[in-house]
């Protein structure tokens, strides 16, 4: 318990305290309970057991990011409910600084269900109105010191689709200023905007102030309008963003930083949930981009981490180690030195 009008680590409610260390890895935005079905291949309408797992991508992200031996922290909110105390207990688990996680007391802690259809059909059920917590981070409570002083500063799409996040969002952009590394997740999901239109206005309004943006086509189409690859790229590139990474699905991904560019085959994997891959690649990217890597090897290890994690049930619990992404790309090189 804690003390009224006092957010579960004893801070005022809706205040965002500083911190004394810079993170490697800060992202904000969309934080919730992930409830995954046990039975894989069956409808929620017979499903019988279910697994309480930390969700959202930005989450996932610093999670991951964690997991690769980075100090991770997330800005976001929760209710002030069982469900935001689990989410304390998680990132705190998972080594993820959760001090700018407060609680909304108005609003319940949102939950995601899913069901599994493996290879490639995993429905989500947002249960996220009328408001989720993680809409709620305003930008006169931000710790813009914090956001200013990380190594990478991590921003979805999803943080632009409503009020006041929005603002916060771009609020955050701003204050970065060409410090360190600025990622925009393009993340585009429908139910949260009320047309692509709509999505892509606020977008453009955001990729002036990043120094990569990460999306799959159709997030690429919604951003820029345009869906194949390297127009994509190029479309980003005139936006103002230096490096475009671009997921094309069974093709790999591109990444094009204005001067080179390389395709990179995806991992082969036995996919059992692919809602985490992407989170797993982004933590992934993080990690690349700290390490100085180039373009080729940081989007081998991506891919690799993205595969383990679409071999798993779960997204946050599933984040690979370095070793067990090393490990991957050894197996897969192995593979294809067979197969070659």
């Amino acid at each position: 318990m804690t003390a009224a009008g006092t957010g579960p680590h004893g801070t005022p409610e809706g205040a965002l305290p500083t911190t004394a260390h810079a993170d490697d890895v800060l992202t904000i935005g969309r934080m919730g309970v992930d409830i995954y079905p046990l039975q894989v291949g069956t409808s929620l309408r017979h499903v019988e057991s279910f697994g309480k797992f930390l969700g959202g991508s930005p989450a996932n992200v610093a999670v991951a990011a964690a997991r690769l031996g980075r100090r991770a922290a997330i800005i976001s909110r929760t209710g002030a409910d069982p469900f935001g105390e689990f989410l304390h207990d998680a990132l705190q688990g998972f080594g993820v600084d959760d001090r700018y996680v407060t609680a909304v007391p108005d609003l319940p802690t949102p939950v995601t269900f899913c069901e599994i259809f493996p290879p490639d059909d995993f429905p989500l059920y947002f249960y996220r109105r009328p408001s989720a917590p993680d809409m709620q981070i305003n930008a006169d409570e931000l710790d813009l010191d914090a956001i200013r002083a990380a190594k990478i500063f991590w921003v979805t799409v999803t943080g632009l689709s409503e009020e006041p996040s929005r603002e916060a969002t771009l609020t955050a952009l701003r204050a970065r200023a060409g410090r360190g590394y600025t990622v925009l997740d393009l993340d585009y999901r429908p139910m949260f905007w009320s047309s692509q239109e709509e999505a892509r206005k606020f977008v453009q309004e955001a990729l002036p102030y990043v120094d990569a943006a990460v999306g799959n086509l159709e997030e690429c189409e919604t951003a820029v309008g345009e869906r194949e690859p390297y127009a994509a790229a190029r479309a980003l590139h005139e936006r103002g963003v230096p490096l475009a990474v671009v997921k094309q699905g069974p093709k790999g991904v591109l990444a094009h930083d204005g001067q080179t560019h390389v395709e990179v085959p995806p991992v082969p994997v036995d996919v059992v949930n692919g809602l985490g891959a992407g989170d797993a690649f982004g933590g992934a990217l993080c990690h690349a981009l700290l390490a100085g890597w180039d373009l080729e090897r940081s989007m081998r290890f991506c891919n690799a981490a993205g595969a383990i994690v679409a071999g798993r049930l779960a997204c946050a619990d599933a984040m690979p180690t370095v070793d067990e992404v090393e490990a991957k790309l050894l197996e897969a090189g192995n593979e294809e030195a067979a197969r070659g």
